[in-house]
């Protein structure tokens, strides 16, 4: 047999990895230049953050921002199951431009590096990494970014991100708290549909032992094997209720869809969080009904509930 044509790892409908080696990604891989949206008026550039660790980004920028006014700051991490998609996808590029547009708010989306080839903890790594460089280009006189130089507020810092970048987002969150490096708290986590999993069943995830299987299957493929279906990475309800005092966010909003085998998950995690040591002050539940995964990135999914779906995240940006 080829090794380059004999499977060793079918991650449909995401990618397949072959005995060679190769990985061939089945979705996510179309890319539209930066520029600016005819639709929103929002303008994008891409930068690079880190050139050794091939890390870069997208920012945003709304339109007719008079010079010097500050604006929030949103660093987005886009989903894919950790391994498909990117900061520069169309899929992602026009749910930023609509975000940015109606929260009036600068944009930081981050293109982290992408399991099988660079597995977990890669993408935290850099997440993290992205974070500090978006929170110090905010100063005036760092001279890395004048967009988040000029409009940056850093006081104004909310992380985000879709299904596996809602799960980078709470990682990042949850390290913030940890007091590294001095970072200014994070006035809001925002996480949709977010990617969490563990080693027994919740009611949305059905009662066939096969889909644990499954679950285990991915996320030892997405992280090497170096951690468990348990471990705090993908299942925060694993923590005791005195660690969720690492979050390090005021605010939390979570989104879920009835359809979304994640769904319990996203729900436990705002129950736990209200019952933790966390010492934020708002935690948000918002829920859509009859719609599946992330159903809001699709271009034929926007109607009503996707609408009414951002006017709940652009709601909690602007009350900052």
């Amino acid at each position: 047999m080829d090794p380059d044509t004999e499977v060793d790892f079918d991650f449909s409908p995401f990618l397949v990895r072959y005995k060679s080696g190769r990985v061939h990604r089945l979705m996510g891989t179309s890319r539209v230049d930066a520029g600016t949206d005819a639709a929103t008026g929002v303008t994008c550039k891409d930068v690079v953050i880190d050139a050794d660790a091939g890390l870069a980004a997208r920012l945003y920028l709304p339109n007719d921002v008079p010079r010097s006014k500050k604006l929030p700051v949103l660093v987005y991490f886009h989903g894919g199951a950790f391994a498909v998609h990117s900061a520069f996808s169309v899929t992602h590029h026009r749910f930023l431009n609509a975000l940015v547009a109606s929260a009036g708010a600068v944009a930081v989306s981050v293109d982290y590096r992408l399991a099988p080839e660079h597995p977990l903890p890669a993408a935290y790594d850099d997440a993290w990494a992205a974070l500090r460089w978006a929170l110090a280009s905010c100063a005036p006189a760092a001279g890395r970014e004048p967009w988040l130089a000029e409009h940056g507020d850093a006081a104004r810092l909310f992380v985000a991100g879709d299904s596996a970048g809602a799960n980078i987002a709470h990682n990042v969150a949850t390290r913030a708290g940890g007091g590294e490096d001095g970072l200014p708290r994070i006035e809001g986590l925002v996480l949709l549909h977010p990617y969490f999993r563990g080693k027994d069943l919740v009611p949305s995830e059905g009662a066939d032992p096969r889909f644990l299987q499954r679950v285990e299957r991915s996320w030892g493929f997405i992280c090497a094997g170096r951690y468990g279906t348990d471990h705090p990475f993908i299942n925060p309800l694993a923590m005791p209720a005195v660690e969720w005092a690492a979050l390090g966010c005021r605010r939390a909003l979570v989104t879920v869809a009835e359809l979304d085998t994640m769904r319990d998950r996203g729900r436990r995690y705002v129950e736990a969080l209200r019952g933790s040591a966390w010492t934020g002050e708002e935690a948000v539940l918002y829920e859509t009904g009859g719609e599946g995964h992330v159903y809001f990135l699709e271009e034929s999914g926007w109607g009503d509930k996707a609408e009414r779906e951002m006017d709940a995240v652009v709601s909690f940006i602007r009350r900052s």
